[in-house]
């Protein structure tokens, strides 16, 4: 019997899931378990990585068990993740010596402020590794636990110690220790590597003071990294993939060339333009990087812009306003009015990402007016996600001209929200398109394992997979969608200076 299913197993902020795909990108089976979010003071976001490596090995389990397969029945294993989240632990033991430092995590913006103060090393940076100086990135995270954990800095000389992303703490467990390892498109945002020749960069670990002892070694992510260890699923499965979560969706959505953008709805919001076998360096806030690799001479790069929050805005109007019980019920809140009514808001709960990189920034809500209510804010709230991802796509298409950008292919829980796709195809005045299989971020892993293990023969046949299940024409006038725009970034000036 052919093995015409594979696992992805996709570890995300809130939740690690893992789906069963079929070999036609059809879900077989899914299973998804949330896990803590642990704030040890305003800013600092951790996680704990063994409750996700417990987590994430369960729901393995449990997709087998939904799908009625066993390991015999898996042509290979693909892993996503949240990027950048920072983690380092003990080669001996495997236990973690710190928890996980989360993406969103700000502590380390000192650190960052003394480097970008340094001459000449932002420019060095953005030339080696496409990305801007900022807490986002994993390596002012993994300098702060070698910093503050006791030993640490002995212990990483000695090679004592591991540093990964997610992904790799992942592989090391579903390997039983044997592999350290990471894919082009994690290790391209750690600010350490060198996207252009795709090697760590010895010039800025010595500037972060990083011995190289602690990195994982470095593969194309479609590639075979290894076996997990028989005893966790009763057989040994191939593990040959690995993507971070933004360029697994970029796969996932069959954009494998030239001017083919997608935008992920997740927690925070994710737009992606593939730019081929060439990196293309901004001159609009946006960053460049890896994009997901079928092979070692097989380059490719995107442009990359970072909404830090985009879906969260809508569990703020649940959880810290109250104005619904459930994320499902914004829709319906937000119709319930033909407008925002003049109100805008801007979710800098942690700063604003691209193109504006305003770390300091704070969340505002401007243009109320006595006749302003909850429905309203519900709006604008929702609207923000969609303006923030517009002012994204307008950096991207600065920087990418010639290059036109025709439509935008969307993904993650927010794109079930027909409100929200159709005002931001009105702001971009280009189609925006939702396809069938949304779950793109896992097809993208399972995708890349499925290139690497011969259940698919090129990328060609991944495309003919894809299909559209709505477009989303735009159908607002130009200037007034221009309006629009310029109320949005008086806004943002306005969460600036506060």
């Amino acid at each position: 019997m052919p093995r015409d299913h594979l696992l992805a197993l996709d570890q995300g902020t809130s939740s690690s899931r893992a789906i069963v795909f079929h070999r036609s990108g059809r879900i077989a089976a899914l299973a998804q378990r949330e896990f803590r979010q642990i704030f040890p003071q305003p800013g600092w976001v951790e996680h704990d990585a063994e409750e996700i490596w417990a987590t994430q090995l369960a729901v393995a389990r449990e997709a087998l068990a939904a799908a009625g397969l066993q390991a015999a029945d898996i042509a290979a294993i693909g892993i996503t993740n949240q990027r950048e989240t920072t983690l380092l632990w003990n080669r001996r033991t495997g236990r973690p010596v710190h928890h996980a430092i989360v993406w969103q995590d700000r502590r380390t913006e000192p650190l960052c402020a003394q480097l970008r103060a340094t001459e000449g090393l932002a420019a060095q940076i953005r030339r080696s590794t496409g990305l801007v100086i900022d807490p986002y990135f994993s390596a002012t995270k993994l300098r702060w636990l070698l910093d503050h954990v006791n030993g640490a800095h002995i212990a990483a000389a000695h090679g004592e110690l591991a540093f990964g992303t997610i992904d790799s703490w992942l592989l090391w467990q579903l390997t039983g220790g044997r592999v350290h390892a990471t894919d082009v498109s994690n290790a391209a945002r750690t600010m350490l590597f060198d996207i252009r020749h795709n090697v760590w960069d010895h010039e800025l670990l010595k500037v972060l003071h990083v011995p190289d002892s602690v990195l994982p070694r470095v593969h194309p992510s479609s590639h075979v990294y290894g076996e997990t260890d028989a005893a966790l699923f009763g057989a040994p499965i191939p593990i040959a993939g690995i993507a971070g979560d933004q360029q697994a969706a970029l796969f996932g959505q069959a954009c494998f060339e030239a001017g083919m953008a997608k935008n992920t709805y997740g927690t925070g919001c994710f737009l992606l333009m593939h730019t081929g076998a060439r990196l293309r360096e901004s001159s609009n806030g946006l960053i460049g990087t890896a994009a997901a690799q079928t092979g070692a001479d097989a380059k490719a790069y995107a442009l990359e812009g970072s909404v830090f929050i985009g879906g969260a805005v809508v569990q703020w109007l649940r959880d810290g306003l109250q104005a619904i019980r459930a994320s499902g019920e914004v829709e319906a809140l937000a119709q319930s009015v033909p407008d925002s009514g003049g109100v805008i808001v801007v979710p800098a709960f942690t700063g604003l990402g691209a193109p504006y990189w305003k770390p300091d920034a704070r969340g505002a809500i401007v243009g109320l007016s006595r006749g302003s209510g909850i429905a309203h804010i519900a709006r604008a709230a929702l609207e923000s996600i969609a303006f923030q991802s517009a002012a994204l796509l307008r950096a991207m298409a600065a920087d990418a001209a010639p290059m036109p950008i025709t439509e935008l292919r969307v993904d993650g829980g927010a794109s079930v929200n027909d409100l929200l796709m159709q005002f931001q195809a009105d702001l971009l005045g280009i189609p925006v398109v939702r396809p069938q299989v949304t779950e793109t971020t896992a097809l993208g892993a399972a995708y890349l394992a499925g290139l690497a293990s011969g259940v698919y023969a090129s990328t060609d046949e991944l495309s003919r997979q894809w299909q559209a299940a709505r477009r989303f024409e735009p159908a607002l006038e130009r200037g007034r969608a221009e309006e629009l725009m310029q109320g949005w970034e008086r806004a943002v000036r306005q969460a600036v200076a506060g």
